[in-house]
């Protein structure tokens, strides 16, 4: 099963993730604005890793003085993936 995901962040540079749970791994993760360089070492680190440990890794980053950070949204964004996925198979 696949399903792509497009998540809008909230307090951070980046304004949109775009992402696909496949076969229950994360694959093809974007970053639309944000830092480039920062945000592509995350997307390739999480390509192929189960959504709960990618959120075990990323919740609760912050970006300097801010409450949350890329990452941390990203973990949001799996959060909610996981969720809507668990309404679908019901």
């Amino acid at each position: 099963m696949e399903k792509t995901y497009r998540y809008q962040t909230h307090g951070t540079c980046s304004r949109e993730i775009v992402f696909t749970i496949r076969d229950g791994k994360i694959t093809d993760t974007h970053f639309v604005g944000g830092c480039n360089g920062n945000l592509q070492g995350v997307s390739r680190l999480v390509e192929g890793m189960k959504p709960e440990d990618a959120i075990a890794k990323l919740a609760g980053i912050r970006c300097g003085f801010k409450p949350t950070s890329c990452p941390d949204q990203f973990s949001k964004a799996l959060t909610l993936a996981l969720e809507d996925k668990e309404t679908e198979n019901a």
